[in-house]
């Protein structure tokens, strides 16, 4: 039954005010001016045609109006069925005042009916509901009619009407317009106010936009100062190695060339070596700083060239496993195969692994990437500045995920990325 109904704070507090404005108004018309003195002799014979006293008809029509609003402090937002329990319990209270009130007199209370049901129907709950409020509507004047003509006889006898008894129906009549009035000023600065706050509010939005945006490009631009010192740093720790070491090579060979021709085959093969490690150095520093790593393809395609190019490099044949339920956003993707480059760059680096265990699931909207390696491990405390694992730390969370790694001496490494998978908006 909680379930069902669901209910919850009205959405639109400006709304929820209209609403009780609207039904003071209809209290104000049902209270019983005719009951007066001299007021049943001007009006003839009462217009009011229940033949319910008026101590039980008025007391239980302004508790179907107290109820009527006091239902919009919270609206439902479960299923359908529940929403359409509500609306009829509305229209219920609405059928029971006017029947004890007589038929025909109330409408404004189905307008209020219908802005709750436009906040918590769709488009074509909606129409449904507004047909449902016009024949009931139409119900109601229809009855009222049939009375029209017992009316115009009443109102045609004729009748003495005094000085005293026009001064006490000018006063009703006044005091009656004058509450009317009232009601309608409060509701034009409620709709005013809202207009200038929502205006505001704009403003705002506006401002707050170009705040995020000028926010957004001075971390775009921090990160890329970032990505450059550390594509700097990998330059110069790998490339510069490679290319020195070559240099020594060389030098070598041309100490060698004249005396030693098979001194100077090694030295010259080893250079050769060291050029080629360069170039991979230099080939992977480009990869990392193209905007859009996947370039079209899926995921797991972009993951299998990942592992084909440490297999080409390496003697490690990582062991990869994929199981997604769905494709994710350009963003989760580009993410994941950033880590998983990253990690497997430094399992090759710095870990002497012989076997890489990669998984990457689905469980319960969440994305879960866990890579491991049987290399001679590492302190993670003695160890939290470098490039490689901040950089997947930020990426992860980034986008709202957790980043753990488990790593000791002579005990391999364990990197587990947690990061949820974005729903839908949902409506109210």
């Amino acid at each position: 039954m909680n379930h069902l109904l669901l209910l919850k704070p009205h959405p639109f507090r400006l709304l929820l005010y209209v609403e009780w404005v609207l039904l003071g108004m209809t209290i104000l018309n049902e209270l019983p001016w005719e009951g007066l003195n001299y007021m049943e002799a001007l009006l003839g014979e009462s217009s009011h045609t229940t033949t319910l006293p008026s101590y039980i008809w008025l007391p239980t029509t302004l508790l179907c109006f107290f109820t009527l609003g006091v239902m919009g402090l919270r609206l439902p937002t479960g299923t359908t069925a529940g929403k359409w329990i509500y609306t009829f319990l509305g229209l219920a209270l609405i059928l029971i005042a006017d029947w004890l009130g007589g038929w025909g007199r109330f409408g404004i209370p189905y307008l209020i009916i219908l802005i709750r049901g436009c906040i918590i129907f769709k488009s074509t709950g909606r129409l449904i509901l507004g047909g449902v409020v016009l024949l009931l509507c139409m119900m109601s004047m229809a009855i009222s009619f049939q009375d029209l003509h017992q009316l115009q006889i009443e109102m045609t006898k004729p009748r003495t009407i005094t000085l005293v008894q026009l001064k006490t129906w000018l006063i009703v009549l006044t005091i009656n317009s004058a509450f009317s009035f009232g009601l309608t000023i409060i509701f034009v600065l409620m709709l005013v106010n809202a207009l200038l706050s929502e205006r505001q509010s704009r403003q705002k939005l506006t401002q707050a936009h170009d705040k995020l945006r000028e926010y957004a490009l001075k971390i775009e631009n921090q990160a890329t100062l970032q990505e450059r010192n550390r594509i700097a740093r990998e330059i110069h720790d790998s490339l510069g190695h490679a290319l020195t070491a070559q240099s020594i090579q060389l030098e070598n060979a041309l100490l060698f060339c004249q005396s030693n021709s098979a001194k100077t085959q090694v030295f010259l093969s080893q250079a050769k070596h060291l050029a080629a490690m360069a170039l991979q150095e230099i080939r992977q520093s480009v990869a990392t700083l193209r905007s859009n790593p996947l370039e079209g393809r899926s995921l797991k395609d972009a993951i299998n060239s990942l592992i084909q190019d440490v297999q080409s490099r390496t003697n490690i044949t990582p062991n990869f496993d994929v199981s997604l339920t769905h494709p994710f956003s350009t963003e989760i993707n580009t993410t994941i195969y950033r880590i998983i480059q990253e990690a497997l760059t430094n399992i090759c680096k710095h870990s002497d692994a012989t076997k890489v265990t990669l998984q990457l699931r689905t469980v319960s909207e969440r994305l879960y990437l866990f890579i491991e390696d049987n290399g001679k491990g590492f302190d993670p405390e003695q160890n939290t500045t470098g490039f490689g694992l901040q950089s997947m730390r930020e990426r992860t969370e980034a986008l709202r995920g957790k980043f753990y790694i488990n790593s000791a001496i002579a005990l391999g490494c364990r990197i587990t990325v947690d990061i949820p998978i974005p729903k839908l908006p949902s409506t109210f």
